[in-house]
């Protein structure tokens, strides 16, 4: 497929580029909480950072993360799932990366922050032409976006 020089397919382009790095993150770290912390490590950690109910939120934000990028990537029910990918990162940083700061490597915002930045990016413009959204649904979408 060529990408004329139009805006519109420019940003379809730069739409996919951010969809995909971002969904594989969102991906990646669920894959982390469900396979190589497990579900039981997931809900211990989540306990000892104050989460309320880790017994139920640290399942569902694990498969969240884990479903939710790989949504994401593809394009596929972007918007409402961008949504609730932005809720999970802004959860995550008021409860436990603010005290810590801004910078990562002192458990700080800067990154979660950047997460929820693009969520909430996806669930304001959509995927782009270049998504199963635009395939499957056609421009159905545009009834309920924002």
């Amino acid at each position: 497929m060529s990408i004329s020089n139009s805006t519109p397919a420019r940003v379809s382009l730069g739409l996919l580029v951010v969809r995909l790095t971002v969904g594989f993150v969102f991906a990646a770290h669920g894959w982390q909480k469900l396979f190589e912390y497990t579900i039981a490590g997931t809900t211990d950690a989540f306990a000892g950072m104050g989460a309320p109910l880790p017994e139920i939120t640290a399942p569902v934000v694990a498969v969240l993360e884990f479903a939710g990028g790989i949504l994401l990537a593809v394009g596929f029910l972007t918007r409402p799932v961008a949504m609730l990918l932005a809720v999970d990162m802004l959860v995550a940083l008021v409860l436990v990366h603010v005290p810590a700061g801004l910078w990562v490597d002192a458990g700080g915002y800067e990154f979660v922050a950047v997460l929820a930045a693009a969520a909430v990016g996806f669930a304001i413009a959509g995927p782009g032409s270049l998504s199963l959204d635009a395939g499957v649904f056609r421009g159905k979408l545009r009834r309920w976006a924002l």
